[in-house]
């Protein structure tokens, strides 16, 4: 049985909140000099216990010395970060209506957008405020200045759906900000005032950032705006299954993020931004020690291509994979764990033009190494379409090079055909049943490929739900039946999900990988997050 995901929220953060202050005792640092051995009468015996080897009486060499002082770093960099505060008004509003019929309530809305949005949103069927009816709210944020005639970077989800976003300079002059454009797969934004003559941060090498360095973090949390809070790095190369950006190898931090820090700058020990501060892992909503920053090389890249094109372009090889575990290694043959298996290749795909089979493991991509089936997203997707790559795969006992040239990425075939956290909806939609599952139609291609009739199946986009989740239901999950009734489509699990009642199971025919299993779902009092 899976792990429940119940003590771990995945938080994007952005919205100022209320927030309990808890200071940690200090902890006494001592050191003591190696001793020197006694002379006089010592047997021989007792001597030898007496006098350390030498390489315990040697001093270690000193690998970190003192505590670092970055007061000369903030008082440099500090003037460049600035407040952004986007409203979400009443057009917002009246765009989701017409893609869902209706916006969510408070208690249809998932617990991290209760906890982003902060108790004081007014949902639909809440007393409304004096500006009449419609949802409202304010997302704060953190965002960083990268040229002197007013561009900025943030974070997608800081400025998405925003009717006005403002932003307050380092010296408290507020302006007007455009959003130049936005990519919700890197979760990046770019944003333009107009001002001239300021303070620009300058954008370091993430390819350079090791674990164990030292990071440093500038930004607004809960609203305190030019909040300073440093730490170290915790790993690079980070896969995120929370999030939705499987293109982004995220650096994983222990730098004190809360909500209001979204979109601020990471910054190395020189002063150069490293990474924009993005999500962080929470049971509570607030910081956990777990913290994830998009590499800036990234962002900037993803920010080039707004300004000059206003879209980005990924490549695409156009192969699903999943991981490789010891008992798949053994069975393919393999000598050890790393690589992506591929378990699905596209039909006109890059891939299949190039002969690259179901059963294959892609070990490396232009020589870098794939070590979990999560790297290879972010690799090719950081290629442009049209780019020529060779793939080292694993086939039959042994290794070949096969070269193929990326098509453009189709993010919405792309997701639908991986089981992604947004296959074939809008961003933003909420499910449809009381259960959280959001459904997406699988095509024909799908269905034969998973040995399904013509009508048969639906492929879990999303997981909505904490009962569902707790069960084990997986993005990706193909429900074929409900109870005993079978499924067809997106449409047909809404409605025989949608009289399902807190506190009564539902059992639900589930296949994975090609293994068909009964899960049972029993939604809880009082709603499902």
């Amino acid at each position: 049985m899976r792990a429940p995901f119940t003590a771990i929220a995945l938080v994007l953060v952005t919205a100022a909140a209320t927030a309990s202050v808890v200071v940690p005792d200090a902890a006494p640092v001592s050191g003591a000099a190696p001793g020197t051995a006694a002379a006089g009468n010592v047997a021989p015996a007792a001597a030898a216990q007496a006098v350390a080897p030498e390489a315990q009486r040697a001093p270690a060499e000193q690998l970190v010395t003192g505590l670092p002082d970055f007061t000369r770093l903030v008082e440099q960099v500090g003037p460049g970060v600035v407040n952004i505060e986007a409203t979400i008004g009443s057009r917002t509003a009246q765009r989701g209506q017409r893609r869902g019929g209706q916006m969510p309530n408070e208690e249809m809305m998932p617990e991290i957008f209760r906890r982003i949005l902060g108790p004081e949103f007014p949902f639909p069927g809440a007393p409304q405020g004096p500006d009449g009816p419609g949802p409202r709210g304010t997302s704060m944020g953190t965002g960083f200045l990268v040229s002197a005639d007013g561009y900025l970077l943030t974070n997608h989800h800081v400025v998405a759906n925003a009717d006005q976003v403002k932003v307050r300079l380092h010296d408290r002059r507020e302006f007007d900000a455009e959003v130049v454009g936005s990519d919700e797969q890197s979760d990046v934004a770019v944003l333009k005032i107009d001002a001239s003559g300021l303070p620009v941060l300058r954008a370091g090498d993430s390819r350079q950032v090791r674990p164990g360095q030292w990071a440093v973090a500038i930004g607004s949390p809960f609203g305190l705006d030019q909040s300073v809070t440093a730490g170290i790095v915790s790993a690079v190369g980070r896969s995120n299954p929370y999030a939705n950006q499987r293109y982004v190898p995220f650096i994983q931090t222990d730098v004190a993020i809360n909500r209001g820090n979204s979109g601020g700058p990471l910054l190395n020990t020189r002063g150069e931004v490293i990474g924009i501060n993005s999500q962080i892992f929470s049971n509570s909503g607030g910081y956990m020690g777990v913290s994830f920053a998009i590499p800036i090389d990234m962002a900037m890249n993803v920010a080039e291509q707004i300004k000059s094109t206003g879209s980005v372009q990924r490549g695409q090889v156009g192969v699903v994979v999943e991981a490789v575990n010891a008992e798949k290694a053994a069975g393919l043959g393999l000598p050890d764990t790393l690589g992506a298996l591929v378990n699905s290749v596209q039909p006109g795909s890059p891939a299949e033009k190039a002969g690259i089979e179901v059963g294959d493991v892609i070990r490396a991509v232009d020589g870098s190494a794939i070590n979990q089936s999560s790297d290879l997203p972010p690799i090719i997707g950081s290629k442009a379409p049209g780019t020529r790559v060779r793939l080292e795969v694993f086939r039959e006992g042994r290794s070949r090079n096969v070269d193929v040239t990326l098509s453009q990425l189709d993010e919405g075939a792309a997701v639908a055909a991986a089981g992604g956290p947004d296959a074939g909806r809008t961003p933003g939609a909420a499910s449809s049943n009381p259960l959280g599952l959001v459904g997406q139609d699988l095509t024909a291609a799908q269905r034969r490929q998973l040995g399904l009739g013509a009508d048969e199946g639906v492929r879990i986009a999303r997981v909505e739900g904490l009962a569902a989740r707790e069960a084990g239901i997986q993005p990706g999950d193909v429900v074929l039946r409900v109870g005993r009734t079978p499924v067809a489509g997106a449409a047909a699990l809404d409605r025989q999900l949608r009289d399902v009642r807190a506190g009564q199971t539902v059992m639900l025919l589930v296949n994975r990988g090609g293994t068909t299993q009964f899960i049972a779902v029993t939604p809880r009092e009082g709603g499902e997050d």
